[in-house]
């Protein structure tokens, strides 16, 4: 690869800023409307999914505050328009006119932490037709990366119940971003703390961990190699017990070393063994037998090695004595649900100044799109403070809470029950963000959103959370917004015919 007077990647890619973070055909588009005198049209997009990842019932919202970093900070540099202007495919009064280009519009949003489901509107961006291209393809990558990590992550969580998790990720994870971010959307999803030291400056979250088995190989003895690391980390004392013979070398030399601590008065509060191979339900067990027949119940028994909700969840249910996890490739690259499928489409524009509402038609029902300026309100069980369903509305619709309401699924529309007024809440999901390109939102901290994402979990009922067939939140258009859908399908089904 050339990088002209540069001689490596970093000095290369440090040129360029993220308003080349894109896909051609977002510039190329935008170039055409300028020509055609339509790159400032107003314009409605949405963000939302169709599928929950890995099979599950849910979708942990996270990345916005990437997301508006990423807003707040774009602008094309002379370096930036200097490599376009070398692709023989923009015009200079192009490239002039992206020169001055910064966010004007609006942006609403679920905060990040929030339960979602398929379909709903995550995010709305309101501005103008050039600046929507531009933000579309980083802003996608961004909120679909670590909402599907944020979401594997509360799936480790939901089974590994008060255990101690430990993100291990960072050398399996794909690129640095990957790493550092995926590290910041596992707390979200309920993590305890990362191994990755970068995630840990950058975003304040507690950094975890204990040795490698070069480690224990460096010195002449296990024993020696236990005793070094204790004197210099009495206060982190996990010790790797499976380099060599986990039950005749590993355990018993670790007892050793606690003995002697206690012995001496300098045996920590928090101590014990990482298992990283092995049959981690057995060896954990006779671990367990070994510490408490030598005084230590209230030891640390932690385990790696390719963990995954699925995992942990068995080993539970056989009986192991884990009560620490360190997960790490599964989580950091989501292994069996790569993508989470989120789309950015146009819902509607200004026309000779009236806002005519767009919809995506398809051959495939799940794809057609919902028209419209919309939000969503989510209903809770007064009593219960849990979740019985959310409504997608065109913007400025209200519900009554004191009037009955009736709840149904647009994916099961033969289905329906009735709520009481007075026996429910309504809560408005949608929130402000950028106001006329200005940022508006109060960013929250990182325990902050921690703290609200727990909230947001315990409004599910337990059905939605098992990691096999779990039940599906209804989800349901309002009145008013699928007599909407229905008057712009049959605008367009011309097409069809």
């Amino acid at each position: 690869m050339r990088y002209n007077k540069y001689n490596t990647y970093l000095e290369a890619t440090a040129l360029y800023t993220k308003a080349l973070l894109t896909d051609l055909y977002q510039l190329t588009m935008m170039q055409g409307l300028f020509f055609e005198g339509k790159h400032r049209q107003t314009c409605t997009f949405d963000r939302y999914y169709r599928t929950n990842p890995f099979h599950g019932g849910y979708t942990v919202i996270a990345g916005l505050e990437h997301l508006i970093d990423y807003v707040q900070h774009i602008r094309f540099t002379e370096d930036d328009l200097a490599y376009l202007r070398r692709t023989g495919i923009f015009a200079d009064t192009f490239l002039a006119y992206l020169k001055g280009l910064t966010f004007t519009g609006d942006i609403y949003a679920m905060p990040e932490g929030t339960v979602a489901f398929p379909q709903e509107v995550l995010l709305r961006i309101e501005t103008k037709k050039d600046e929507a291209m531009l933000l579309e393809t980083c802003m996608s990558m961004i909120m679909n990366h670590e909402s599907l990590i944020a979401t594997k992550a509360r799936r480790v969580r939901t089974v590994a119940g008060s255990d101690n998790l430990m993100e291990f990720g960072l050398r399996r994870a794909q690129g640095k971003a990957a790493g550092v971010y995926g590290a910041r959307s596992a707390m979200i999803g309920g993590f305890n703390g990362t191994s990755n030291v970068l995630a840990g400056a950058l975003f304040d979250i507690p950094i975890l961990g204990t040795m490698a088995h070069s480690w224990i190989m460096t010195f002449p003895s296990e024993l020696e190699a236990f005793r070094v690391y204790a004197k210099y980390y009495p206060n982190n004392l996990i010790l790797l017990a499976d380099t060599y013979n986990t039950l005749k070398q590993g355990v018993p030399d670790a007892i050793t070393v606690f003995s002697e601590m206690r012995a001496a008065g300098t045996l920590p509060q928090m101590y014990g063994i990482r298992l990283d191979s092995g049959d981690l339900a057995y060896l954990s067990k006779e671990a367990r037998k070994m510490f408490e027949a030598a005084g230590f119940n209230d030891v640390v028994i932690a385990a790696s090695n390719d963990l995954d909700e699925n995992l942990i969840s068995v080993l539970k249910s056989q009986g192991c004595e884990i009560n620490s996890w360190g997960v790490g490739t599964h989580l950091i690259t989501a292994e069996d649900s790569p993508s989470l499928g989120g789309v950015f489409k146009l819902v509607g524009q200004d026309e000779d100044g009236k806002f005519v509402p767009k919809i995506k038609m398809s051959d495939n029902a799940e794809k057609i799109s919902n028209p419209g300026r919309k939000n969503v309100l989510r209903i809770y069980d007064k009593a219960s403070r849990k979740m019985k369903a959310d409504i997608i509305i065109l913007e400025g619709e209200t519900i009554d809470a004191e009037k009955d309401l009736q709840l149904t699924s647009h994916k099961t529309p033969w289905r329906s029950r009735i709520l009481a007024g007075g026996t429910y809440d309504v809560r408005k999901m949608l929130q402000p963000v950028f106001q006329k390109g200005k940022l508006v939102y109060e960013k929250p901290s990182l325990k902050e959103i921690m703290a609200y994402a727990e909230s947001e979990i315990n409004t599910l009922w337990p059905e939605y959370l098992r990691l096999v067939n779990p039940e599906e939140m209804w989800v349901q258009r309002s009145a008013e917004l699928s007599a909407l859908r229905e008057r712009v399908l049959q605008a367009e089904s011309s097409y069809f015919l």
